[in-house]
């Protein structure tokens, strides 16, 4: 017979392979890409065709996207909070030596402010010890006009025990140097006087007073007014007696222009 047998089906050239077949054939195409080392990205266009699916099938690259991107917001953070933490830290730290230069600047500040304070009470300290220890003249502008141990009838002893101060009545007499008084009142014939023990512990008598301007216990300083010249007592005229002494009573007397020469009077 012409014809073949009914068991064998003849495949025309218009005849489409089965579903199953081209499959087949795609998973083998797959397959060989992947031996050759290439990625096969046209896999999944071709399975979704295969399965008639708009749905994007979860290959597992999605996953490793979104860590990714996780990850990096973590370092980011991270960064931003390390970088915050260490403006901090500085800003603190430059705060702190703000301070510490504040208050080394306020300790030095308050050193000169004292050591200047001290060196000026040193300086007024040792400037009140001079002025106490100098010694001025009993009188301003005047002379010696009777001598120390010039002799006459005029005194007790046979000489005269001081020296005598011209001055007018009324005039400023002036404690020689400093210390305190020891008498001051009616001496005889010496009148009104004043007699002091100064700090080095000798001692000077102002005879003839017309009157006083201290009183026993009294600490004076030299140049103080200590009374005013006059003519009291046994006295010829209005003058100042003046003596220097090595104590407080009469005879104990020294010579009074020597006494104020050596304490730096000029007389």
């Amino acid at each position: 017979m012409a014809f073949g047998s009914s068991t064998s089906r003849a495949t025309g050239k218009h005849r489409g392979g089965s579903r199953l077949s081209r499959k087949t054939a795609g998973i083998a195409g797959i397959a060989a890409l992947a031996t050759t080392g290439v990625v096969g990205t046209l896999a999944a266009p071709a399975f979704a065709a295969d399965n008639n699916s708009s749905v994007p099938q979860d290959t597992g690259l999605n996953n490793v996207v979104v860590a990714d991107e996780l990850a990096g917001d973590i370092e980011t953070q991270a960064a931003s909070q390390q970088h915050a933490a260490e403006v901090a830290a500085a800003k603190a730290q430059a705060e702190a030596d703000a301070k510490q230069k504040a208050a080394e600047a306020k300790r030095l500040a308050e050193a000169k402010a004292k050591a200047e304070r001290e060196a000026k009470e040193r300086a007024e300290r040792e400037e009140e010890r001079k002025r106490l220890n100098t010694f001025v003249s009993p009188l301003d502008d005047s002379y010696v006009s009777t001598s120390y141990g010039a002799g006459g009838g005029m005194w007790s002893s046979g000489s005269h025990t001081g020296i005598d101060f011209h001055a007018a009545s009324g005039t400023s007499v002036r404690a020689v140097g400093a210390g305190v008084i020891v008498e001051a009142g009616w001496g005889g014939a010496y009148g009104n006087n004043v007699v002091i023990k100064h700090n080095d512990g000798t001692y000077t008598q102002y005879a003839h007073l017309s009157s006083l301007s201290v009183s026993a216990g009294q600490q004076v300083t030299p140049g103080q007014q200590i009374g005013l010249s006059g003519n009291t007592g046994n006295s010829s005229g209005a003058h100042l007696h003046f003596e220097a002494r090595t104590g407080a009573s009469y005879g104990s007397d020294i010579d009074p222009v020597a006494y104020l020469r050596s304490h730096g009077v000029r007389v």
